[in-house]
């Protein structure tokens, strides 16, 4: 049994009639030294009748030295269990306390401390719309994420390694595959901000789950993990919109010349690098505004690039500016954006893309020098040269479309204007231990720069405005159909101010569907 479930089942029980009663839920345990250490949840009903009856929770570790077993790890507020929704108290306390304890990211223009306490009426509504098997996934993973500063910081060591390896892991298998559709309407509901501070709390605590890990090699105790990197997409006012969160030490490593262990058999300097860059997570926003125009004969979809924002933020609670490699971070070198119908729609007529191949001129300037000695001689002596120049205007980032089937890609990649060369798949010369040559060094503070000041891109529709559009049956009309988006995103690291050779790529692909609804509203 699940500890939602458990949760849940509290009323009907035989020991809750009981009164000043008290019931356990094992969340974890261990047999070690001939001893069981565990965490667990335990219930604690007042006495009092079924209508007074109030019931508070509380986290308990036993069986660790030196924690003792009768002081707490944390306390919930009280539940009324005669109230119409008697946990709703537990879920919005437990939410609000992950929002407070969230990482931020460096330059963060919104502080945990200007974030209001959660509305409690959309969590009830999140509680009363989802199946129990959703709701219980979504639960889990809350309480873990809560139990995540308590067991790392306020418990023996022995607490924290058995929560991680018992509880956390586990957690985020479950989740990665079950909870999308509920998170989705979670980060609907409570918006934007309240999304990225759980998103980024998650995150910071995969990233610990991976580092130790990767910390495990040497001992033989590495094990495979779970790498939830969640997306979803929606639909709303003419916009179709698919966001993405990955953590870096998720995503897959497509190019590097280090060694696939993160921190063992490298310098204690190049360890402290590795683990700063770890300490990250690529956070994608894609924006696409689409139009639906109803013709004699067929039905005109047209869509183009409104908004993608990509951005690396760095997970930690530091935001001083002298913190040790702050100005090493990945950055986005490529994004591959798709959209169109459903694999195998066979109403779709056409699809038309909107921009060419790129075809730029250039200007080429030539110039002669001839020349000759005519002195009376065996041979006549003449000497030739030529130069020629050429002046060309290059950018940072190429953009193009493509198709593939009825689905538009809209491609953007990002080139260093040193060496010419694409920088999510070239590797850097120069020797082993040396500094790779590169144009990206001071990436985030030079005028031309191809980021942001905080290094993230934007690309928006003043420079990849051009729609693509598709047409389909008239017969479609009055239906709402479901088209697939998705991408991939890349992020490279290079040395920005640090001295070194390492260098790596990443990548991540995420797919979801969105409503293409086809009604056409007839204006008196």
């Amino acid at each position: 049994m699940d500890i939602w479930s458990w949760i849940c089942e509290l009323p009907n029980s035989v020991e809750w009639t009981e009164s000043d009663s008290s019931t356990k839920f094992e969340l974890a345990s261990e047999d070690k030294d001939n001893s069981t250490r565990s965490i667990h949840l335990k219930a604690e009903r007042t006495s009092g009748s079924d209508s007074e009856a109030v019931v508070t929770f509380t986290v308990c570790l036993q069986g660790f030295h030196p924690h003792k077993a009768h002081k707490p790890l944390w306390v919930s507020e009280k539940c009324h269990v005669s109230s119409e929704n008697p946990f709703l108290p537990l879920l919005l306390q437990l939410l609000q306390e992950i929002i407070s304890h969230s990482p931020t990211a460096h330059d963060s223009t919104c502080p945990r401390s200007q974030l209001q306490k959660l509305k409690p009426d959309p969590i009830a509504w999140i509680m009363d719309s989802h199946t129990p098997e959703s709701l219980s996934t979504f639960f889990n993973l809350v309480f873990t994420m809560r139990l995540f500063w308590l067991c790392a910081c306020d418990a023996p060591t022995e607490a924290g390694s058995l929560y991680f390896h018992s509880l956390l892991a586990p957690t985020l298998q479950t989740a990665s595959s079950k909870l999308a559709s509920v998170l989705r309407t979670f980060f609907i509901t409570v918006g934007v901000d309240t999304e990225l501070c759980f998103m980024r709390t998650l995150g910071y605590m995969t990233t610990k789950l991976h580092i130790i890990n990767e910390l495990s090699v040497g001992l033989g105790l590495k094990t495979l993990l779970p790498s939830p990197r969640f997306s979803y997409a929606t639909e709303a006012h003419g916009l179709w919109i698919l966001k993405g969160y990955a953590p870096v030490m998720t995503m897959k490593l497509a190019r590097t010349n280090g060694q696939k262990s993160q921190f063992s058999g490298i310098d204690a300097k190049e360890s402290i690098l590795r683990y700063a860059l770890a300490h990250q997570q690529l956070e994608a926003h894609v924006q696409l505004e689409y139009t639906v125009g109803f013709c004699d004969g067929f039905i005109q979809v047209r869509a183009r690039v409104d908004n993608i924002r990509l951005q690396v933020a760095r997970l930690g609670f530091n935001q001083n500016d002298d913190v040790e490699f702050v100005e090493e971070k990945h950055f986005p070198s490529r994004v591959r954006v798709w959209v169109g119908p459903e694999i195998g729609a066979t109403y779709v007529a056409g699809l038309s893309l909107g921009r060419s191949t790129e075809n730029k001129e250039s200007e080429v300037e030539i110039q002669k020098i001839v020349k000759g000695n005519f002195e009376k001689s065996q041979g006549s002596k003449v000497k030739a040269s030529a130069r020629s120049s050429r002046r060309t205007r290059s950018r940072s980032w190429r953009m193009d479309q493509d198709a593939e089937g009825n689905a538009a890609i809209f491609d953007v990649v990002l080139y260093d204007n040193t060496t010419g060369q694409e920088v999510g798949s070239w590797k850097p010369t120069g020797q082993t231990g040396d500094d790779p040559v590169h144009g990206l060094r001071g990436r985030y503070g030079r005028a031309n720069r191809p980021f942001t000041k905080n290094g993230s891109v934007v690309i928006a529709g003043d420079e990849y405005g051009e729609e693509v559009g598709w047409r389909l049956g008239k017969e479609m009309e009055g239906s709402v159909l479901k088209w697939r988006i998705g991408g991939e995103f890349w992020v490279s690291y290079l040395p920005n101010q640090a001295k070194g050779s390492y260098f790596e790529t990443r990548c991540v692909e995420w797919c979801d569907e969105v409503d293409l609804p086809l009604i056409h509203v007839k204006i008196p």
